[in-house]
């Protein structure tokens, strides 16, 4: 791993505090009205509506078999890392267990929307440092890995597993309040780790392609390749600038492309994933 020891003390402590914010989304707003999480953690919810062990305990023994097939499947570090995420995780469930006795929420409704809001934004936060809470993530990272799909579309297809049984186990209303939540963390799972930096892809086609590409260098800091072009009907050959951009930075360049020449041609594209300098290392 090449990393010093503070980005990686950095990691752990994000991977904690993500694990913290999933926990009490579960123990204040899921468990009290008996709603199930995704992956292992509804899992671990199950045997502990059926036992009344905590269920930060389940979470680490259904963990042990993941883990030792996750092992074979991907990275050492992403492993190490996840393996702190579990552990992080079943200690943050026994401890926020009777969290609920402190701040407890009536309606149905808002603890299913904020325990999957709640769920969404630890998990995300334990995703963007490159590992896990074990469990079902181990499982979407691979599948994401093998295939390029989406973690949380992984993860929500994984859940209507669980779902199914919450339905036998506390009734149909139950399951669909659950389903409500996962859905909900699943969605926000998606926005942060892909739409807070989302990133844009320009093509500019413009009579002032060296002044613009050198205002976008010094004003906005992104770097600009100049791509061959030749227009089919004028037969006139142009520089076409290509650029890729965050949400972010996008409409400032929009403003000073329009100013130095507001004829120019701007095709903007989203991107999905980028790799390369001056763009972060994505989250998995």
């Amino acid at each position: 791993m090449n990393y010093n020891k503070k980005e990686i003390l950095k990691r752990v402590l994000f991977i904690i505090l993500g694990s913290l914010i999933v926990s009490i989304g579960i123990n204040i707003f899921l468990m009290p009205h008996k709603f199930l999480s995704g992956g292992v953690g509804g899992m671990a919810l199950i045997l502990k509506y059926v036992t009344g062990i905590s269920s930060g305990y389940y979470v680490f023994l259904l963990n042990i078999p993941i883990f030792l097939m996750g092992m074979k499947q991907i990275d050492k570090e992403f492993c190490i890392f996840s393996l702190i995420g579990m552990l992080s995780l079943s200690i943050c469930m026994v401890l926020t267990d009777n969290f609920a006795q402190y701040y407890y929420v009536d309606d149905k409704i808002i603890s299913s929307i904020y325990g999957g809001i709640l769920a969404g934004l630890g998990g995300a936060l334990v995703f963007q440092n490159r590992a896990s809470m074990g469990g079902a993530d181990i499982i979407a990272v691979i599948l994401r890995r093998k295939t390029g799909g989406n973690i949380g579309s992984y993860l929500f297809g994984m859940n209507i597993v669980i779902i199914m049984i919450g339905a036998f186990i506390n009734g149909m209303d139950i399951a669909l309040y659950t389903l409500m939540s996962i859905y909900i963390s699943t969605e926000v799972m998606n926005r942060v780790l892909n739409g807070i930096e989302r990133k844009k892809l320009l093509f500019v086609v413009t009579q002032e392609e060296r002044e613009i590409a050198d205002a976008i260098i010094k004003e906005v800091g992104r770097g600009v390749t100049f791509l061959n072009g030749q227009g089919a009907y004028t037969g006139n050959e142009r520089n076409v600038i290509y650029c890729i951009v965050t949400l972010r930075q996008l409409p400032k360049i929009k403003k000073l492309i329009e100013d130095m020449d507001p004829q120019a041609f701007i095709s903007i594209l989203d991107i999905s994933e980028v790799h390369g300098r001056g763009f972060k290392k994505p989250a998995l």
